[in-house]
């Protein structure tokens, strides 16, 4: 003769719909946090095109000073000669200088121009001849920018908000 076995107490397992719940609750914080983080990566590779078009401003500057604070000289591959961790060149996915060169109003204005590779959002920095240094931003295809003839008070080719630039400036 066998003896019944007792059932323990607790072994019920959950409701389909606790079950249905704590899925939905998963999924409403996926759906919060899925976003956030796609923006960051877009803030990332902008932050590195930032700090390379501020890396080939201090270099632009290092050549002003070898040449009696003259940039006429300046060029994609002068900088690239001076400091050779910036990149003039699309890429490995990094951020590069498209443009770089001697502002048209003399021989003492200059301007940067970085991409951030993945977004092709673009920075750049412009020095006036009284010394003073601007920051543009725009993204990829603005009609008129960069604006590099030197008169940088009057750029206005973009005044959007998008990834690492606002109202055209950073």
């Amino acid at each position: 003769m066998t003896v019944p076995r007792k059932s323990l107490g607790g072994e019920d397992g959950f409701t389909l719909i606790e079950l249905l719940v704590v899925i939905l609750i998963i999924g409403i914080l996926a759906a919060i946090a899925i976003p956030s983080f796609l923006n960051q990566k877009t803030k990332a590779y902008d932050a590195s095109a930032k700090e390379l078009a501020r890396t080939a401003e201090t270099t632009t500057e290092t050549i002003g000073t070898d040449n009696g604070d003259s940039y006429a000289s300046l060029s994609q591959t002068k900088l690239n000669s001076y400091e050779s961790t910036i990149q003039t060149t699309s890429g490995g996915g990094n951020a590069y200088i498209s443009l770089a060169g001697p502002g048209s109003s003399s021989a003492n204005t200059y301007y940067v121009v970085a991409t951030a590779n993945n977004t092709g959002d673009q920075f750049e920095i412009e020095r006036t001849a009284s010394g003073n240094i601007y920051r543009f931003c725009a993204p990829p295809s603005t009609t008129g920018f960069p604006y590099t003839t030197g008169a940088v008070t009057t750029n206005t080719a973009y005044t959007g908000t998008t990834g690492g630039c606002v109202n055209g400036s950073w």
